[in-house]
């Protein structure tokens, strides 16, 4: 039996669960946005502990392209199928999953969220360049598909 099946036997609300795992699914202490001023790298471990905190959980998203010891030439990371396809759409930074308490017409089953999240120094502004413009045509795929894309400089 798991948490909403069992929540489902005990008359437990899908509200009452859903703050029940909140409180449950903590992985470390929170780090405000404000805590954290510097470089990229810095924001995108502030986001991650954020996003943990939320019951999230973010993960690096690679992008490249290199050929290996045995000379096979290859890709990594999402929407880099090609470099056509890389300069059009370009995939965020950090990917992954939040939990989502599904309402009554699905009895309470909790689904993942697909999570995306651009990751941008403090200070940053949008200038419209071609890869800004990738970024965000990514950000629209995602929310148009229902779900959770963004650009950020330190909010999850």
């Amino acid at each position: 039996m798991n948490l909403n099946e069992w929540a489902l036997k005990h008359h437990v609300s899908l509200e009452a669960l859903a703050e029940l795992k909140t409180l449950w699914i903590k992985e470390g202490p929170a780090v405000g946005v404000d805590d954290v001023a510097g470089p990229e790298q810095m924001v995108s471990h502030s986001i991650r502990l954020q996003a943990s905190e939320a019951g999230a959980r973010l993960w690096r998203n690679n992008v490249g392209a290199g050929r290996l010891e045995n000379g096979r030439f290859i890709r990594w990371g999402l929407c880099n199928d090609t470099p056509e396809l890389n300069r059009k759409v370009k995939s965020a930074d950090l990917i992954g999953l939040r939990p989502i308490l599904i309402s009554p017409a699905m009895v309470g089953q909790t689904v993942g969220q697909f999570v995306s999240r651009e990751v941008k120094r403090r200070g940053w502004r949008y200038h419209d360049t071609e890869e800004e413009r990738a970024q965000v045509r990514w950000m629209n795929i995602i929310n148009a598909l229902g779900g959770d894309a963004t650009i950020t400089t330190g909010e999850f």
